[in-house]
């Protein structure tokens, strides 16, 4: 019998709540591009127990669609990683099953994850999951997916719009003491043209109460908004040369932005160290 603080000791019952599942094709494609450019070294460890370690979908709704479009994104890196696509709601993970195969797997369960003995987690994306959830049900959900996850492992969580236009995203690094926040990362296709105001609806839950004066997401947006006023003379040259440049202000500004161009040109913005 397995101590109950186990990861693997964990209720027959998915702890959680049933999210509206309703997630478009490719909606999460450039989380996925992310991931790809940000840990490509994550996703192919093979060492000790990252040998066989998992990358969790947890959410992934109605289909599998997402859980299956980054199969196949990030086995063109590892052609041998496992994936495991976790849903709440029955129905829908047998609707999903019939898509498993040897290194795909579908499971009923929550933040109490479905592991089997011997699984471990590399990295897991949660997305426009929490949102759903009260703001003092954040910080114990992050807690309990730490549980299953390797140190040096990643937890990236947030909310798209419907999509995958625009999405922010809480970036969680694990190691031996617990979760740190690594960076807050913002994401526009420019679609939707560019402005700050638009992220503020699709904060993760940690945030989205918080956008006022004197808090910290507040003081940054108010920040991105003049850093956006002081360099719109370089909408002349399109919206990502302003993106750019308006991200450029916000370090100035005296925030820790990754100003590498490999980012802001493809329309990441990774705040570094975040505060609330």
């Amino acid at each position: 019998m397995r101590p109950k603080n186990h990861p693997l000791a964990v209720s027959k019952k998915p702890q959680g709540q049933v999210t509206r599942g309703k997630t478009a094709r490719n909606r999460l494609r450039q989380v996925d591009n992310f991931l790809l450019l940000y840990e490509p070294g994550l996703l192919t460890r093979k060492d000790g127990p990252f040998a066989d370690a998992l990358f969790v979908d947890l959410g992934y709704g109605a289909e599998a669609v997402t859980t299956l479009e980054s199969a196949a994104r990030f086995r063109r890196l590892n052609p041998t990683l496992k994936i495991l696509g976790v849903e709440i709601e029955p129905e829908r993970v047998a609707a999903a099953l019939p898509y498993s195969d040897a290194r795909t797997f579908f499971r009923l369960g929550g933040f109490n994850l479905p592991l089997q003995p011997g699984e471990t987690v590399r990295a897991m994306r949660a997305f426009n999951v929490l949102r759903q959830y009260e703001e003092n049900e954040v910080a114990p959900a992050w807690e309990q997916l730490g549980r299953y996850v390797l140190p040096g492992g990643l937890l990236i969580e947030g909310t798209s719009n419907p999509s995958g236009a625009i999405w922010a995203a809480n970036l969680l690094r694990r190691d031996e003491a617990g979760w740190q926040r690594e960076a807050l990362v913002f994401f526009t296709n420019f679609h939707l043209g560019f402005d700050p105001l638009e992220f503020q609806t699709i904060l993760p839950k940690n945030y989205i109460h918080h956008v006022l004066p004197g808090e910290s997401i507040g003081e940054f947006f108010s920040a991105w908004k003049a850093a956006c006023a002081e360099t719109s003379p370089m909408r002349t040259w399109g919206l990502r040369q302003w993106y750019v440049s308006a991200a450029e202000g916000l370090a100035r500004h005296g925030y820790r932005i990754n100003l590498r161009r490999k980012w802001l040109s493809k329309g990441w913005m990774i705040w570094e160290n975040p505060q609330e």
